[in-house]
């Protein structure tokens, strides 16, 4: 594992952190404390001034309008973009996982029809993939689909949806054949979010947000052209999305969770506890070292993961040791930031004395779902024992 750039990954790096010095938008501090729904307007605007400079979906082929980047170089991306604070895309859904998964297992008339439109903000994507009885059981899906005249007409329920408020369209799994093996009958189907009988509800979560939401479908009607892959072979083409999700999806999380990192620092510096600042006390000291150290293991295992993409081709089990990892050293480091800053942690944005703006009592609150989203810990753990360590499954 070389983690010296190539001469040409300097050049990449230099263009983009070039690029992104001179076109981040000025006014995007002022919106970071605004809800999704408030400034998705605005981040469409940005994903599209990034699609025209030909920084969309830059590890995408050629062909369907990327860059054909290296992966180092989609992993200098996200890093030079949390470096330098910018906006995240709009449709970071259909860029980072949906359109991977078009590229690898759609019809040429389907990238044809959706690529170039995803890496333009045009239309935004969810994915319909867990359920009330099926959260990381992928294989329990219920929503079903029967075709009829041309069309599958889809009836079911979807939960914990990420952007299905905005999307236009949703990469949904639905059960074809109720009758096969658990992990077989499966099916993706790409569904037009505006269809009749479709209906978005939203979740609202402990942080006052609705990021999530969950979706019903009755009897909507789907072209059978719509389908991706193989009919009744649906698990294939979901594990290939998922395994996006949890390989190469985070690149940028170690840069972010370093940048909170040196600001609790400084937090530590003026902070008052017990009479003294909260960098003299030695077990707040020694709680920072060790969430230093964890971020640093998280760079080292990044890169672990990268490196066995490029000798594979495929994200492996690395990415579910690093989603393990990343997710539960938040919530420590979390909990942390809360005993260093105190009461005045758990003020909200508005209040006069929130730490920056109450965005510390916000991210505490956000972690809790981080070792629910993507997969569980519980899931990645037995991905783990199974793939890694070869212990038998756990049923």
């Amino acid at each position: 594992m070389d983690l010296n750039l190539s001469p040409s990954e300097l050049k990449f790096r230099d263009e983009l952190r070039a690029w992104l010095a001179a076109n981040v938008p000025k006014d995007w501090d002022a919106k970071r404390d605004q809800s999704m729904h408030q400034r998705f307007d605005f981040l469409k605007r940005w994903q599209r001034t990034m699609y025209e400079a030909g920084w969309a979906g830059i590890s995408w082929p050629r062909e369907y309008g990327g860059r054909g980047a290296s992966l180092m170089e989609q992993v200098i991306f996200w890093q030079e973009l949390a470096l330098a604070g910018a906006p995240p895309l709009a449709n970071v859904l259909g860029v980072g996982l949906v359109g991977p998964t078009l590229i690898a297992f759609g019809t040429e008339a389907q990238k044809k029809r959706y690529l170039s439109k995803i890496l333009s903000a045009e239309e935004i994507w969810c994915q319909g993939f867990s359920e009330p009885d099926a959260g990381s059981d992928l294989a329990n899906v219920r929503c079903e689909a029967r075709l009829e005249d041309g069309h599958y007409i889809v009836n079911g329920q979807k939960v914990w949806n990420s952007y299905g408020w905005a999307a236009d369209w949703c990469e949904l799994v639905v059960r074809t054949d109720p009758a096969a093996a658990k992990h077989r009958g499966m099916t993706v189907l790409l569904v037009d979010m505006k269809s009749q009988g479709v209906e978005v509800r939203p979740l609202r979560q402990m942080t006052g947000e609705t990021e999530f939401n969950e979706i019903f479908f009755h009897d909507v009607r789907v072209p059978a052209e719509n389908l991706v892959g193989k009919v009744n072979e649906g698990w294939e083409v979901a594990i290939g999305t998922l395994m996006h999700e949890r390989g190469t999806f985070g690149a940028g999380l170690q840069v972010m969770y370093r940048r909170n990192m040196d600001r609790l620092i400084e937090l530590s510096r003026t902070t008052e506890r017990n009479g003294h600042k909260a960098a003299d006390d030695p077990i707040i000291r020694q709680k920072l070292a060790q969430c230093y150290a964890e971020i640093e293991i998280m760079r080292w295992n990044q890169m672990r993961a990268f490196s066995r993409i490029t000798a594979t081709g495929v994200p492996g089990p690395e990415g579910s040791i690093q989603k393990i990892f990343w997710s539960e050293l938040n919530q420590r480091f979390q909990q942390v930031a809360q005993e260093l800053l105190g009461p005045y942690g758990q003020l909200e944005a508005g209040d006069p004395l929130a730490v920056d703006n109450g965005s510390w009592a916000y991210g505490y609150l956000r972690t809790r779902g981080n070792t629910i989203e993507a997969g569980t810990s519980e899931i990645q753990r037995n991905i783990i024992g199974h793939f890694v360590l070869g212990l038998p499954k756990s049923y």
